[in-house]
């Protein structure tokens, strides 16, 4: 079986390479890629060799991690899934994915593309929302109203019917859809000059909108950091110490298998949350785009980016790997 799969060979090149899909262990699943995504916050820095996180990137890596696609193929062990059910993995930019069927999960077939990848990061929101445990009468202010800014604010008043969300972004272009997902005030950076907020969600990944957060919390308050810390360090202010702020991090989900049977419910309640995606591009224009990002042509959210779906047989061959014949 031919698989083409995006790769980072080096800073700002990306080359699809062709490899040969190796046989299905008995536990696993072969996905047909329907539909991926470009996390902008996270994939851009990597792309720029800008990571601060990752100051001596090796080469070939993969690019992307969220993917949504059909099981066309299964081991002989695998219950759980059936061929044609669709599912979420974290395989990236590939046309064909090979996962543990344990690590696949599984989508509801009145579930569209862009809601499915947006279970993923909404699983890492609410990861760092929960560690806070709001009420619904306490205030939260949010730093940054990218893709996890948003689906924290959208976890805060879904989850948790939190009533007070401000939130701090520099982009006025992304207020509009503040307002859609609940929030109640969009101020400029260091416009926020009351220390009364209950919590603040870090999803900035600048030091400005940290900083301003520890001004904003009140005393005794919680910030949770949400970004990576990929692009700016964050630096604590005198006003941390003086206020006794307690800073908790976040990272991945809390538990993708429950977290995604919420969302896709709630998701039917509130159909604005796909606009997080503000453009839709296909596979053959995933090199390109990521040329427009890196040169600020382009600033979107998130990126939805669809594949092509191709008619297909496969044969398993002597050696056990997997044969496509495409029509």
């Amino acid at each position: 079986m031919i698989q083409q799969a995006l790769k980072l060979v080096g800073k700002k090149k990306l080359e699809w390479v062709t490899t040969r899909v190796p046989a299905l262990e008995a536990d696993q699943v072969l996905i047909e890629t329907i539909a991926t995504a470009i996390s902008v916050g996270a994939e851009l820095p990597q792309y720029d060799e800008t990571d601060l996180t990752d100051s001596s990137p090796d080469y070939p890596r993969k690019v992307g991690y969220e993917s949504y696609g059909r099981v066309v193929d299964k081991g002989e062990d695998v219950t759980t899934l059936h061929v044609g059910d669709r599912v979420i993995a974290f395989y990236g930019q590939q046309t064909y994915g090979i996962v543990s069927a344990q690590k696949a999960f599984y989508v509801p077939p009145e579930v569209d593309y862009k809601t499915a990848l947006l279970a993923i990061l909404s699983c890492d929101a609410a990861k760092g929302v929960r560690k806070l445990v709001p009420s619904s009468t306490d205030s939260v202010i949010v730093s940054g109203l990218g893709t996890m800014g948003l689906l924290a604010t959208y976890y805060l008043r879904n989850y948790y019917g939190v009533k007070k969300i401000d939130a701090i972004e520099p982009d006025s272009n992304r207020r509009e859809l503040a307002y859609r997902f609940g929030v109640e005030q969009v101020y400029a950076p260091n416009e926020v000059k009351d220390s009364h907020y209950h919590y603040g969600m870090e999803c900035s990944a600048r030091n400005e909108g940290f900083m301003n957060l520890q001004q904003a919390v009140m005393p005794n308050g919680s910030i949770c950091i949400l970004s990576d810390g990929n692009q700016e360090e964050l630096v604590l202010l005198p006003q941390f110490y003086e206020k006794e702020l307690y800073i908790v991090g976040s990272s991945d989900g809390w538990d993708y298998r429950e977290h995604f049977k919420w969302f896709f419910g709630a998701s039917w309640q509130t159909s604005y949350i796909q606009e997080i995606f503000e453009l839709d591009i296909d596979q053959s224009s995933l090199i390109a785009t990521f040329e427009r990002l890196s040169a600020h042509v382009i600033n979107p959210i998130k990126i939805a980016v669809t594949y092509k779906k191709k008619k297909h047989q496969l044969m398993t061959e002597k050696d056990g790997s997997i044969c496509l014949i495409i029509k």
